[in-house]
């Protein structure tokens, strides 16, 4: 099979189509054709020699991909070949073929293309995990989204609306707000000009049950002060740097706020079958009815693939990114 292949610690350019056996199947796994996958931060930061995969994972980029089962291991029987699925990997995606275990697999919606379905499972899981599983935001919650433009954002906020909770989203541009605020956003925030914080306490004088935060940095005290009591912030990136400013323990006192930071493709396997039995359950319908869709900013062809981690690295996306084999 063909695969992207890298120089480790190389620029975008230093990706490469290689050749390489295909992998085993192995039990309660299936064989994926990939059709096309999807482009995530940690694709770039892994090429880049500073997030490798998890221990017996694949080397090879991509965690997430859609095509066609084409061969199922023996004591699987909910999939068969022919079924057109997507889903999560930890590792292989940016290849012809996968092998992926059962239960992280989704059938894709019939109202979708393969491109769009390579583009929605690690972001709107992603999303569902912080959003439910973690936050267990509910009906009229209101929530603060950073990287509102983001594919995670974008997510967010488009499961916010689905569930009736009001969002607001920051954002560096007057386009990038506008396309958060078409996909349900409530209060959009430009934080090239407002402090977010500000328009927050301002328009929401109640406070956010929840602050969902891939920016880190300088935004710690900043997120604790438009929460509201028993609130909580959710980290799951550190675009902005890995270290916060100096923690207002007055505040995350006086709030009994929570902080918690959480990964997705490290966890275990029965977590992640948990989560997709649970978001299949409850979202996966809302695609084939418009209510969720997926947002590619752009769709490559593999020969493009350089393109997309450059962009990916300049912060210069509106969704998603996908790569389609043909």
């Amino acid at each position: 099979m063909r695969f992207v292949d890298y120089q480790k610690g190389g620029e975008p350019d230093s990706l490469f189509i290689a050749q390489a056996e295909s992998p085993a199947l192995t039990a309660g796994k299936v064989r994926v054709r990939v059709r096309g996958f999807g482009i995530n931060r940690a694709d770039t930061l892994q090429r880049q020699g500073r997030y490798p995969p998890p221990p017996g994972e694949s080397e090879i980029l991509g965690l997430e991909v859609a095509g066609t089962v084409i061969e199922v291991a023996d004591d699987v029987n909910h999939w068969k070949v022919g079924d057109n699925v997507f889903g999560l990997v930890a590792g292989g995606g940016y290849a012809e073929e996968v092998v992926v275990l059962s239960s992280h697999l989704m059938p894709m919606p019939e109202a979708l293309s393969f491109a769009e379905a390579a583009g929605l499972a690690e972001v709107f899981l992603t999303a569902f995990q912080c959003l439910r599983t973690i936050a267990h935001v509910k009906p009229a919650d209101k929530v603060l989204i950073h990287g509102g433009a983001s594919g995670v954002g974008l997510a967010a906020t488009q499961l916010c609306r689905l569930w009736g909770i009001e969002a607001a989203v920051t954002a560096s541009s007057p386009e990038k707000l506008a396309y958060c605020e078409q996909n349900g956003a409530a209060l959009c925030i430009n934080y090239t000009q407002d402090d977010f914080a500000k328009v927050i306490n301002q328009a929401w004088p109640e406070g956010v049950s929840m602050v969902l935060d891939m920016v880190a940095g300088d935004y710690l005290n900043r997120n604790l002060s438009v929460l509201r009591q028993d609130g909580i912030v959710v980290y799951l990136a550190m675009l902005a740097g890995r270290y916060a400013d100096n923690l207002d323990m007055a505040l995350l006192l006086g709030k009994r706020a929570r902080i918690q930071g959480t990964t997705l493709r490290n966890r275990s396997d029965e977590y992640k079958s948990q989560l997709v039995a649970d978001f299949s359950a409850t979202c996966l319908p809302a695609f084939n009815s418009g209510a969720l869709k997926v947002n590619i900013d752009t769709q490559y062809r593999i020969d493009d693939i350089a393109k997309t981690h450059q962009r990916l690295e300049h912060n210069n996306t509106q969704g998603k990114l996908v790569v389609c084999w043909s």
